[in-house]
C-alpha cells in the first residue's frame, strides 16, 4: 500500500508530529555522548580493558554509521513510520541489555543493536519532517531539528554526570526507555505512514555493499590514532573500504533501481552541500572533541562543570532555531551568503578558543560565535540536501546526511587528535597543542564554507530561468 502524500498546506498536526521525532532523535544524541562519563564506572565494575571500552564505544558508531544508507533506503521502500517505530523499539531493547549487562561482550553486543536502532532514527526523522511540512516551511522545521542535535551533544554529558552521581553506570542506559516508550506511543498515534510509491525493488547486494564499505572505512579511521596510521588494522581495514565502496559505485551505476543514485553527484546543490557539510564536521566534530579536553586539562574543570561550560554552543543554536531567526535571515538572504557568513563566525570561533589561554572569557566568545554559525549553516546546508534529492527518495537523502556526519566526525577526532599527538611530540605544552588542533579546524571549516557557498551559488545561478525576449 501507498501513501498519499500530504496537502499543500502541510499535515494538520505537523507541528506535533515534529516534537514526537525530535524526542526520537533526541535519544540517539543523548546516547552517543552520555557513555564518555561512565567510562571509569565500566572500567572499575565490569573490570574492562582499554580495547573494551573502545569496542563499547566504537559497536554503535560503526553499526550506526554502516547501516545509514542502508535504514534510508528501506525507509522509502517499506515505510518510513514503521522503520521510525522499529528503530525506536530496538533501540529500548537495546538500552535494557545494556543497563543489565554484567560483562563486557554482553554490554558490547547491546550497543551494536542500539547502533541498528540508531541509524533506522537518524535516517526516519529527517525524511518524515521533509514528507509532513510544506517547502516553505521546511528549512525552519529542519532548523529546529538540527537544534535538537546540539541540545544532545551539550545535555549528553550534563545528564549522564547527574545519573551517575546518584545511582549505578547502568542507569545512563536505562534512562533511554522512558523516552523510547514515550516516543514509539506517539509515533503510532500520530506520525502518517510515507514511502515510495514507485516501490523500487530491494537493492540487496547495494546494502551490503554500503554496509560493509562504511564501517570499514569508519573502522579505519578510529583505529589510526590508536594503533598508528601505518599498522595493518589500519592499512587493511583502508584497503576493504576502497575496494567495497568502488565496487558499490560501479554496482549501482549500472543496475535500474539503485539504492544509491549517483546522479544525484551532477547536482550542483548536492555536491555543494555534501563537500561543505564534510568539511564543517570535519573541522567541527575535531575541535570539539579537543575542546572537553582543553576544559578540564587546561582550564582545570571537572567533567559536569566542563559540560555545563559548553552551554553556550547549544543554548544559541537552540534560540536561533526555535525562534524561526536562522530560517528567516536564510531565506531573505539565501543560503550561500549564509553558509559563507557562517562558516567565517564559526572559524572565527574557534580561533578565539585556541588563542583563549588560560582564561574562559576568549572561549566562550568562541562557543557563542560557533553556535550562530551552526544555527544558520547546518540547517540550510542539510535542506540544500534534501530538497535535491527527489520526495520519493528522502530516506536516502537523510541516510546520505547521516553518513555525511558520521564521516566528518570521525575523521576530525581523528585528524585533529593526530595534530594534539605530534604537537606533544615535538615537546609542545598541551595548551599549545590543543590550539593546533583548535585552528587546523578552523582552517577546515572555511574551506568548507568557501566550497559549499560556491558551489550553492553555481547551482542558483543555473537554475534561474531564462528570460526570452
Amino acid at each position: 500500500m501507498t501513501t498519499t502524500p500530504p496537502s499543500p498546506q502541510g499535515h494538520p498536526q505537523r507541528w506535533l508530529i515534529l516534537g514526537v521525532i525530535c524526542l526520537a532523535q533526541l535519544t540517539v544524541l543523548l546516547d552517543n555522548t552520555i557513555l564518555n562519563v561512565a567510562i571509569p564506572s565500566l572500567t572499575r565494575e565490569l573490570g574492562a580493558e582499554t580495547s573494551d571500552i573502545q569496542w563499547m564505544i566504537n559497536a554503535y558508531s560503526l553499526v550506526q554509521s554502516g547501516l545509514l544508507l542502508t535504514a534510508g533506503s528501506a525507509a522509502d521502500r517499506y515505510g518510513r513510520k514503521k522503520l521510525l517505530a522499529a528503530g525506536l523499539a530496538l533501540f529500548g531493547v537495546g538500552s535494557v541489555v545494556a543497563g543489565l549487562a554484567t560483562t563486557s561482550a554482553q554490554l558490547i553486543a547491546a550497543r551494536a543493536g542500539m547502533g541498528v536502532g540508531g541509524a533506522l532514527l537518524l535516517t526516519t526523522t529527517l525524511a518524515v519532517a521533509m514528507q509532513i511540512f510544506t517547502p516553505e516551511e521546511q528549512p525552519r522545521a529542519i532548523g529546529i531539528w538540527a537544534a535538537v542535535n546540539a541540545l544532545g551533544f551539550a545535555t549528553g554529558p550534563l545528564i549522564g554526570g547527574v545519573m551517575l552521581n546518584h545511582f549505578w553506570w547502568g542507569a545512563v542506559f536505562l534512562i533511554n526507555l522512558p523516552v523510547a516508550a514515550l516516543g514509539l506511543v506517539a509515533v503510532i498515534a500520530l506520525v502518517p505512514e510515507s514511502k515510495n510509491p514507485q516501490g523500487d525493488r530491494p537493492d540487496l547486494l547495494g546494502a551490503f555493499l554500503s554496509t560493509i564499505g562504511m564501517a570499514s572505512l569508519v573502522f579505519a579511521i578510529i583505529s589510526g590514532p590508536t594503533h598508528g596510521w601505518t599498522s595493518a588494522r589500519v592499512l587493511v581495514s583502508g584497503a576493504v573500504a576502497a575496494v567495497v565502496l568502488a565496487l558499490f559505485a560501479r554496482w549501482e551505476s549500472r543496475i535500474p533501481y539503485p539504492m544509491l543514485d549517483l546522479g544525484f553527484f551532477r547536482n550542483r546543490r548536492f555536491t555543494g552541500a555534501v563537500g561543505g557539510a564534510v568539511l564543517i564536521t570535519f573541522g567541527m566534530g575535531g575541535a570539539l572533541f579537543l575542546l572537553t579536553q582543553h576544559l578540564q586539562f587546561v582550564l582545570g574543570y571537572g567533567p559536569l562543570e566542563a559540560g555545563l561550560r559548553t552551554a553556550p554552543l547549544a543554548l544559541t543554536v537552540v534560540l536561533l532555531n526555535f525562534t524561526g531567526v536562522a530560517a528567516r535571515v536564510t531565506a531573505k538572504l539565501g543560503a550561500p551568503p549564509v553558509v559563507l557568513t557562517s562558516m567565517v563566525l564559526m572559524s572565527g570561533g574557534l580561533v578565539s578558543i585556541a588563542t583563549s589561554g588560560e582564561g574562559y572569557a576568549g572561549t566562550a566568545a568562541g562557543l557563542v560565535l560557533i553556535g550562530v554559525g551552526c544555527a544558520f549553516a547546518n540547517p540550510a546546508m542539510a535542506h540544500a540536501i534534501m530538497s535535491s534529492i527527489p520526495p520519493a527518495k528522502a530516506g536516502v537523502g537523510a541516510g546520505i546526511n547521516g553518513t555525511l556526519a558520521e564521516f566528518g566526525n570521525g575523521l576530525g577526532v581523528a585528524v585533529l587528535g593526530a595534530v594534539l599527538g605530534s604537537s606533544l611530540a615535538a615537546g609542545k605544552s598541551l595548551s599549545d597543542g590543543l590550539g593546533a588542533g583548535q585552528l587546523v579546524g578552523a582552517v577546515a571549516v572555511l574551506l568548507g564554507g568557501l566550497v559549499a557557498a560556491a558551489l550553492l551559488r553555481r547551482a542558483e545561478k543555473e537554475e534561474q530561468p531564462v528570460l526570452v525576449a
